[in-house]
């Protein structure tokens, strides 16, 4: 009867060590999770961004205004026989 209490006893040791410190502990657990949250909220940003670059693209498909805006803002296009004014702030 004794063996029997110490050979449950051995089991419970080792089920508790793999518990606490083998693979997939709850430590990995705990990491795990962070790791999720980490990824959802990466995951979050880059679906804003996502959703501004759609918006952009269907701007551009819709009309003209849109790439000519971009041209003019990031290219500094001017149409034809506009004047072109660059206005610099005072020196200090």
């Amino acid at each position: 009867m004794k063996w029997v209490t110490a050979v449950l006893l051995c089991l419970l040791v080792m089920l508790q060590y793999r518990l606490w410190f083998g693979k997939n502990s709850v430590p990995d657990y705990v990491s795990m999770q962070e790791e999720v949250q980490a990824q959802r909220i990466q995951n979050a940003n880059l679906k804003q961004r996502n959703s501004l670059l759609i918006a952009d693209i269907e701007d551009l498909k819709i009309g003209l205004d849109a790439a000519e805006e971009r041209a003019r803002n990031d290219l500094g296009l001017i149409k034809q026989g506009e004047t072109f004014y660059r206005i610099l702030p005072p020196e200090n």
